[in-house]
């Protein structure tokens, strides 16, 4: 009987053993995750407003003379919480040096 007793207790620790570990690694995907959705969401307002840069100059003839001239007219959509863009005018027919970074 009492061998009946500690055998049922070891099956219930492994039991919750293995459960433990399943959810720390369910729970290291998830950040894994949540890190390249991050590191996506960087790229691709990278990528917008470069495009976005290119087609005024294409439409145009110079630059956009601001980051604030592209939300107005080209529809560039920045999350200011998560991002930061630095956008530095050398001249109207000299890109534009951008640059994207996620906040802290």
């Amino acid at each position: 009987m009492r061998r009946k007793i500690s055998f049922s207790y070891i099956k219930i620790l492994i039991l919750f053993a293995v459960l433990a570990v399943a959810v720390f690694f369910l729970c290291k995907g998830v950040q894994r995750m949540e890190a390249g959705q991050q590191a996506e969401s960087l790229k691709q307002l990278d990528s917008s407003i470069r495009k976005a840069t290119m087609t005024c100059y294409a439409t145009e003839g110079v630059y956009p003379p601001t980051i604030q001239y592209l939300k107005e007219n080209y529809g560039i959509q920045i999350d200011e919480d998560r991002f930061t863009v630095f956008y530095e005018i050398y001249g109207d027919n000299m890109m534009p040096d951008i640059t994207v970074i996620e906040r802290q």
